[in-house]
Protein backbone atom coordinates (compact mmCIF):
# COMPACT_ATOMS: atom_id res chain seq x y z
CA UNK A 1 0.00 0.00 0.00
CA UNK A 2 1.30 3.29 -1.04
CA UNK A 3 2.12 5.80 1.72
CA UNK A 4 -0.41 8.30 3.34
CA UNK A 5 -0.87 11.26 1.37
CA UNK A 6 -2.74 14.05 3.32
CA UNK A 7 -2.59 16.44 0.09
CA UNK A 8 -4.07 13.49 -2.16
CA UNK A 9 -6.19 12.85 0.59
CA UNK A 10 -7.90 16.26 0.54
CA UNK A 11 -7.81 16.59 -3.23
CA UNK A 12 -10.14 13.29 -3.82
CA UNK A 13 -12.26 14.50 -0.60
CA UNK A 14 -13.07 17.57 -2.31
CA UNK A 15 -13.83 16.10 -5.56
CA UNK A 16 -15.80 13.91 -3.55
CA UNK A 17 -17.95 16.09 -1.70
CA UNK A 18 -18.20 18.42 -5.16
CA UNK A 19 -19.78 14.99 -6.75
CA UNK A 20 -21.94 14.34 -3.77
CA UNK A 21 -23.29 18.08 -2.70
CA UNK A 22 -26.98 17.81 -4.67
CA UNK A 23 -27.59 14.56 -3.20
CA UNK A 24 -26.69 15.52 0.12
CA UNK A 25 -28.88 18.11 0.44
CA UNK A 26 -31.74 16.51 -0.94
CA UNK A 27 -31.34 14.33 2.73
CA UNK A 28 -30.74 17.60 5.04
CA UNK A 29 -34.35 16.50 6.41
CA UNK A 30 -32.99 13.04 7.35
CA UNK A 31 -30.07 14.66 8.93
CA UNK A 32 -31.68 16.71 10.78
CA UNK A 33 -33.97 14.84 11.92
CA UNK A 34 -30.93 12.10 13.32
CA UNK A 35 -28.93 15.01 14.54
CA UNK A 36 -31.06 16.99 16.26
CA UNK A 37 -30.39 16.27 19.94
CA UNK A 38 -26.48 16.24 19.37
CA UNK A 39 -26.62 19.20 17.73
CA UNK A 40 -28.39 21.10 20.13
CA UNK A 41 -25.77 19.36 22.77
CA UNK A 42 -23.20 21.19 20.67
CA UNK A 43 -24.34 24.18 20.45
CA UNK A 44 -25.01 24.23 24.38
CA UNK A 45 -21.19 22.90 24.50
CA UNK A 46 -19.82 25.78 22.93
CA UNK A 47 -22.24 28.19 24.50
CA UNK A 48 -23.32 30.19 21.33
CA UNK A 49 -25.70 33.04 22.57
CA UNK A 50 -27.17 36.49 20.78
CA UNK A 51 -24.62 38.41 18.81
CA UNK A 52 -22.00 35.91 18.68
CA UNK A 53 -19.25 35.65 15.71
CA UNK A 54 -18.93 31.73 15.22
CA UNK A 55 -17.22 29.64 12.92
CA UNK A 56 -18.67 26.11 11.38
CA UNK A 57 -16.24 23.85 10.26
CA UNK A 58 -16.24 21.30 7.75
CA UNK A 59 -20.11 23.09 7.29
CA UNK A 60 -21.08 21.20 4.53
CA UNK A 61 -24.96 22.15 3.26
CA UNK A 62 -25.59 23.95 6.46
CA UNK A 63 -28.09 22.14 8.24
CA UNK A 64 -26.36 23.38 11.08
CA UNK A 65 -25.04 26.60 10.05
CA UNK A 66 -28.80 27.68 10.48
CA UNK A 67 -29.52 26.43 13.85
CA UNK A 68 -26.28 29.24 14.77
CA UNK A 69 -27.38 31.46 12.83
CA UNK A 70 -31.28 31.64 14.29
CA UNK A 71 -28.81 31.46 18.07
CA UNK A 72 -26.37 33.91 17.18
CA UNK A 73 -29.28 36.25 15.53
CA UNK A 74 -29.21 39.31 12.91
CA UNK A 75 -26.41 41.07 15.27
CA UNK A 76 -24.38 37.86 15.08
CA UNK A 77 -22.41 36.62 12.33
CA UNK A 78 -22.11 32.75 11.38
CA UNK A 79 -18.81 32.03 9.20
CA UNK A 80 -19.36 28.74 7.25
CA UNK A 81 -16.55 27.10 6.11
CA UNK A 82 -15.71 23.35 3.87
CA UNK A 83 -13.51 22.13 1.65
CA UNK A 84 -15.59 21.62 -0.95
CA UNK A 85 -17.04 24.49 -3.19
CA UNK A 86 -19.75 22.86 -4.35
CA UNK A 87 -21.50 21.90 -1.14
CA UNK A 88 -20.78 25.32 0.32
CA UNK A 89 -22.66 26.53 -2.53
CA UNK A 90 -25.88 24.96 -1.01
CA UNK A 91 -24.56 26.19 2.30
CA UNK A 92 -24.97 29.81 1.24
CA UNK A 93 -28.17 29.02 -0.57
CA UNK A 94 -30.59 27.55 2.16
CA UNK A 95 -29.07 30.38 4.60
CA UNK A 96 -30.36 32.90 1.71
CA UNK A 97 -33.19 31.17 1.34
CA UNK A 98 -33.96 31.21 4.88
CA UNK A 99 -33.89 35.16 5.39
CA UNK A 100 -30.41 34.72 7.52
CA UNK A 101 -28.34 37.04 6.13
CA UNK A 102 -25.95 36.68 9.21
CA UNK A 103 -24.29 33.46 7.29
CA UNK A 104 -21.22 34.25 4.88
CA UNK A 105 -19.34 31.19 3.64
CA UNK A 106 -16.07 30.85 2.89
CA UNK A 107 -13.99 27.60 1.01
CA UNK A 108 -11.48 26.78 3.61
CA UNK A 109 -9.55 23.91 4.43
CA UNK A 110 -9.79 23.36 8.09
CA UNK A 111 -6.81 23.01 8.44
CA UNK A 112 -5.39 26.21 7.39
CA UNK A 113 -8.32 28.23 9.33
CA UNK A 114 -5.86 31.17 10.18
CA UNK A 115 -5.57 32.17 6.44
CA UNK A 116 -9.45 33.53 7.19
CA UNK A 117 -8.54 36.07 9.39
CA UNK A 118 -6.66 39.52 8.81
CA UNK A 119 -4.15 40.81 10.85
CA UNK A 120 -6.06 42.53 12.74
CA UNK A 121 -9.60 40.97 12.53
CA UNK A 122 -11.50 39.86 15.46
CA UNK A 123 -11.12 36.31 16.83
CA UNK A 124 -14.03 34.22 16.92
CA UNK A 125 -16.47 33.97 20.34
CA UNK A 126 -17.24 29.80 19.09
CA UNK A 127 -16.13 27.17 16.93
CA UNK A 128 -17.85 24.28 15.94
CA UNK A 129 -17.29 21.32 13.65
CA UNK A 130 -20.42 18.19 13.50
CA UNK A 131 -18.75 15.41 12.30
CA UNK A 132 -16.15 16.64 9.98
CA UNK A 133 -13.19 16.43 12.10
CA UNK A 134 -12.43 12.91 11.94
CA UNK A 135 -12.03 13.44 8.21
CA UNK A 136 -9.04 15.90 8.70
CA UNK A 137 -5.99 13.63 8.07
CA UNK A 138 -4.38 15.83 10.55
CA UNK A 139 -6.86 16.35 13.37
CA UNK A 140 -4.42 17.59 16.04
CA UNK A 141 -3.20 20.63 12.92
CA UNK A 142 -7.32 20.97 13.01
CA UNK A 143 -7.27 21.94 16.39
CA UNK A 144 -4.92 23.98 16.48
CA UNK A 145 -6.21 25.78 14.14
CA UNK A 146 -9.20 26.01 15.52
CA UNK A 147 -7.29 27.73 18.60
CA UNK A 148 -5.76 30.03 16.75
CA UNK A 149 -9.31 31.86 15.19
CA UNK A 150 -10.39 31.94 18.74
CA UNK A 151 -10.93 35.09 20.74
CA UNK A 152 -8.74 34.62 24.18
CA UNK A 153 -11.82 32.80 26.41
CA UNK A 154 -13.41 31.54 22.92
CA UNK A 155 -15.21 27.96 22.83
CA UNK A 156 -14.94 24.89 20.72
CA UNK A 157 -17.31 22.37 20.65
CA UNK A 158 -16.76 19.27 17.89
CA UNK A 159 -18.93 15.90 17.42
CA UNK A 160 -17.49 12.93 16.12
CA UNK A 161 -18.30 9.22 16.12
CA UNK A 162 -17.21 7.23 19.30
CA UNK A 163 -15.68 3.81 18.69
CA UNK A 164 -16.68 1.12 16.16
CA UNK A 165 -18.49 -0.74 18.96
CA UNK A 166 -21.12 1.38 19.36
CA UNK A 167 -21.14 2.42 15.56
CA UNK A 168 -21.79 -1.27 14.33
CA UNK A 169 -23.45 0.12 10.68
CA UNK A 170 -20.40 2.18 9.98
CA UNK A 171 -18.07 -1.18 10.47
CA UNK A 172 -20.45 -3.59 8.75
CA UNK A 173 -20.61 -0.98 5.73
CA UNK A 174 -16.88 -0.70 5.42
CA UNK A 175 -15.84 -4.24 5.88
CA UNK A 176 -18.32 -5.52 3.38
CA UNK A 177 -17.31 -2.64 0.80
CA UNK A 178 -13.34 -3.64 1.27
CA UNK A 179 -14.32 -7.19 0.86
CA UNK A 180 -16.31 -6.47 -2.31
CA UNK A 181 -13.23 -4.16 -4.17
CA UNK A 182 -10.69 -7.08 -3.19
CA UNK A 183 -9.17 -4.95 0.07
CA UNK A 184 -8.13 -5.86 3.19
CA UNK A 185 -9.46 -5.08 6.52
CA UNK A 186 -8.53 -1.61 7.46
CA UNK A 187 -7.31 0.11 11.03
CA UNK A 188 -10.72 1.77 11.64
CA UNK A 189 -8.57 4.48 13.83
CA UNK A 190 -6.57 5.27 10.87
CA UNK A 191 -6.42 8.91 9.73
CA UNK A 192 -9.29 10.19 7.16
CA UNK A 193 -12.09 7.46 8.66
CA UNK A 194 -15.28 7.98 9.89
CA UNK A 195 -14.19 6.45 13.32
CA UNK A 196 -10.70 7.90 13.54
CA UNK A 197 -11.33 9.85 16.44
CA UNK A 198 -13.49 7.58 18.48
CA UNK A 199 -10.55 5.44 20.56
CA UNK A 200 -11.56 6.43 24.17
CA UNK A 201 -9.39 9.54 25.17
CA UNK A 202 -7.76 10.58 21.88
CA UNK A 203 -9.62 13.58 21.45
CA UNK A 204 -9.65 14.88 24.76
CA UNK A 205 -5.77 13.93 24.29
CA UNK A 206 -5.79 15.94 21.38
CA UNK A 207 -7.32 18.95 22.59
CA UNK A 208 -5.71 19.57 25.24
CA UNK A 209 -2.15 19.53 23.01
CA UNK A 210 -3.93 21.66 20.48
CA UNK A 211 -4.28 24.14 23.68
CA UNK A 212 -7.63 24.46 24.77
CA UNK A 213 -8.11 24.50 28.56
CA UNK A 214 -11.18 23.08 30.50
CA UNK A 215 -11.47 19.81 28.19
CA UNK A 216 -14.91 17.93 28.56
CA UNK A 217 -16.69 15.33 27.17
CA UNK A 218 -20.20 13.34 27.27
CA UNK A 219 -21.48 10.41 25.04
CA UNK A 220 -24.38 11.11 23.44
CA UNK A 221 -26.46 8.09 21.86
CA UNK A 222 -27.97 9.02 18.24
CA UNK A 223 -29.83 5.96 16.48
CA UNK A 224 -30.06 6.55 13.00
CA UNK A 225 -34.01 6.25 12.37
CA UNK A 226 -35.80 5.48 8.76
CA UNK A 227 -38.11 3.24 7.29
CA UNK A 228 -36.09 0.52 6.47
CA UNK A 229 -32.52 -0.63 5.61
CA UNK A 230 -32.74 0.57 1.88
CA UNK A 231 -33.43 3.95 3.39
CA UNK A 232 -30.38 3.93 5.22
CA UNK A 233 -28.33 2.99 2.36
CA UNK A 234 -30.30 5.74 0.02
CA UNK A 235 -28.91 7.80 2.88
CA UNK A 236 -25.36 6.32 3.15
CA UNK A 237 -25.40 6.71 -1.44
CA UNK A 238 -25.92 10.56 -1.44
CA UNK A 239 -22.51 11.39 1.30
CA UNK A 240 -18.92 11.18 0.04
CA UNK A 241 -18.22 9.16 3.04
CA UNK A 242 -14.81 6.41 2.73
CA UNK A 243 -17.33 3.68 1.80
CA UNK A 244 -18.87 5.58 -1.03
CA UNK A 245 -15.18 6.34 -2.72
CA UNK A 246 -14.36 2.48 -2.00
CA UNK A 247 -16.83 1.18 -3.94
CA UNK A 248 -16.23 3.82 -6.49
CA UNK A 249 -12.93 2.02 -7.68
CA UNK A 250 -15.37 -1.06 -8.91
CA UNK A 251 -17.84 -1.30 -12.12
CA UNK A 252 -20.96 -0.56 -11.55
CA UNK A 253 -22.36 -4.19 -11.45
CA UNK A 254 -20.03 -4.94 -8.78
CA UNK A 255 -20.92 -1.76 -6.78
CA UNK A 256 -24.70 -2.63 -6.66
CA UNK A 257 -23.57 -6.63 -5.32
CA UNK A 258 -21.80 -4.78 -2.94
CA UNK A 259 -24.90 -3.02 -1.74
CA UNK A 260 -27.04 -5.49 -1.75
CA UNK A 261 -25.00 -7.69 0.43
CA UNK A 262 -24.68 -4.19 2.36
CA UNK A 263 -28.76 -4.36 2.46
CA UNK A 264 -29.20 -8.15 3.62
CA UNK A 265 -26.44 -7.69 7.06
CA UNK A 266 -28.85 -4.59 7.70
CA UNK A 267 -31.99 -6.24 7.72
CA UNK A 268 -30.49 -6.96 11.47
CA UNK A 269 -31.66 -3.76 12.31
CA UNK A 270 -35.01 -3.75 11.67
CA UNK A 271 -37.64 -3.47 14.18
CA UNK A 272 -41.44 -3.51 14.20
CA UNK A 273 -41.63 0.04 13.96
CA UNK A 274 -39.15 0.32 11.61
CA UNK A 275 -34.97 0.03 11.17
CA UNK A 276 -33.40 1.47 13.72
CA UNK A 277 -29.42 1.92 13.38
CA UNK A 278 -27.51 2.11 16.76
CA UNK A 279 -24.73 5.18 16.60
CA UNK A 280 -22.94 6.61 19.22
CA UNK A 281 -21.73 10.20 19.12
CA UNK A 282 -18.87 12.03 20.95
CA UNK A 283 -18.99 15.87 21.84
CA UNK A 284 -15.57 17.22 22.83
CA UNK A 285 -15.38 21.02 23.86
CA UNK A 286 -12.87 23.06 25.28
CA UNK A 287 -11.78 26.73 25.77
CA UNK A 288 -8.97 28.68 24.69
CA UNK A 289 -7.24 30.32 27.53
CA UNK A 290 -7.71 34.28 28.07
Amino acid sequence: MPPFNPEQFKDATRKAWDQSAAGWNRNTPVLHAWLADATAQLLGAAGIASGMRVIDIAAGTGAQTLDLARCVGADGLVSATDLSPAILQFAQDNARQAGLLQVQTRVCDAESLASMLDANAPGFDAAVCRLGLMLCPSPLRALQQMRQVLAPGGRAAVLVFSEPAHNPCIGLLMSTALHHAGLAPRDPFQPGSLLSLGKPGLLEALFTEAGFGAVASRRIAAPFRLPSAHAYLEFVRSSASPIVQVLGQLSLHDQEAAWASMESKLHAFQTPDGWEGPNELLLVHGTRPA
